[in-house]
């Protein structure tokens, strides 16, 4: 997990995603699970993680809880991902 893309998703994630605009939000931070983002932006959010990973990342694999927290986002980015074919 790269700093710089993580700080990459949680800025998207607090200026796109978030239902509670004052929310504080880590790497760490709960985001479905608490209600800080509902389920219909996590197509949102795995779009900007495969923009910020450069990774293809299949959709129909990834369930709410691979995406949780900004950390487990990458985790599964590491682990479902694969490189995105250059043009």
């Amino acid at each position: 997990m790269d700093s710089t893309q993580v700080e990459v998703m949680i800025r998207y994630v607090k200026e796109k995603l978030l239902r509670k605009p004052d929310a504080q939000i880590t790497a760490d931070t709960p985001l479905v699970s608490s209600g800080i983002i509902d389920s219909f932006a996590l197509v949102e959010a795995l779009i900007q993680l495969e923009r910020v990973t450069n990774l293809k990342i299949p959709a129909i694999k990834v369930a709410p809880e691979d995406m949780d927290t900004v950390a487990k986002m990458f985790e599964t980015a590491a682990r479902m991902g694969t490189p995105r074919k250059r043009q």
